[in-house]
């Protein structure tokens, strides 16, 4: 399982060492750059979005559509 925090900064180093002390904890990446975080957090935004569609619990447009828009 993957997992995307914000954590505020005075808070983050307490944090980050409290997980690696757990053996099941692998921390891949840390992002400081809030851009990238942006991105991240919309990419996984988007990811949740056609999960919820494949199970039938949200309507996406499609692809048609949104060129149709431009």
């Amino acid at each position: 399982m993957k997992l995307v925090l914000d954590i505020e900064n005075k808070k983050a180093d307490f944090f980050i060492e409290l997980i690696k002390s757990f053996d099941f904890v692998q921390v891949l990446k840390l992002v400081n750059d809030e851009k990238k975080s942006q991105q991240i957090q919309d990419l996984a935004e988007a990811f949740q979005d056609v999960r919820l569609h494949s199970e039938g619990k949200k309507k996406l447009k499609k692809a048609k559509d949104l060129l149709n828009e431009l």
